[in-house]
């Protein structure tokens, strides 16, 4: 029996099952040709959480391409923004005149994703696009432009798929709903 992690009692409610994320990961990827094919992009990485989405997109994608990670967040070890978005890893390649496709994991008050847009627009790229797997457009404070988007959700706290609940289920193959029980 494996132990439960040191988290509030709680339960997951499955949101998005791993065979719907897959399709729709395979639709986004067609879409992601169709735009940048012939562009020799580099897709950018938000870690921690975009790993997985970042990973199974990626091998879909037939074209030449380069990679590259940069970490950021607004939330810390919390279930909610701080309102602050720190820059917490930089990319180590340039992207001056290049078209970068920017992949979040989940775009929630849109806070994150407009700062590191903005922020790799001011280093001379040819173009940034915004692709997410998840969205949740009823939490916007701050809307951020997607240019590709797998799936809205509602505004509940999720975890799976490469998001996390202070470090755990990352590991899940589908996206679920956090329960806390008592509350």
């Amino acid at each position: 029996m494996n132990p439960e992690p040191p988290l509030p009692s709680h339960r997951l409610e499955p949101l998005l099952e791993e065979e719907e994320i897959h399709n729709r990961v395979s639709e986004m990827a067609r879409d992601v040709k169709k735009a940048l094919g012939d562009k020799d992009p580099i897709v950018v990485c938000v870690l921690k959480g975009a790993f997985m989405f970042v990973a199974d997109l990626t091998r879909k994608l037939d074209f030449p391409f380069s990679i590259d990670f940069l970490r950021a967040s607004s939330y810390g070890d919390s279930v909610v923004t701080s309102g602050e978005v720190r820059m917490e890893l930089d990319l180590q390649h340039s992207i001056s005149n290049r078209h970068v496709l920017l992949v979040e994991d989940i775009v929630d008050t849109g806070l994150t994703v407009k700062y590191l847009k903005a922020n790799l627009e001011t280093r001379n790229p040819a173009s940034v696009r915004v692709c997410t797997l998840l969205h949740k457009p009823a939490n916007h404070v701050k809307l951020a432009p997607l240019d590709f988007c797998g799936f809205e959700i509602p505004n509940h706290f999720v975890v799976g798929y490469g998001l996390d609940w202070q470090g755990y289920y990352r590991n899940l193959p589908y996206v679920a709903q956090v329960h806390e029980i008592g509350n």
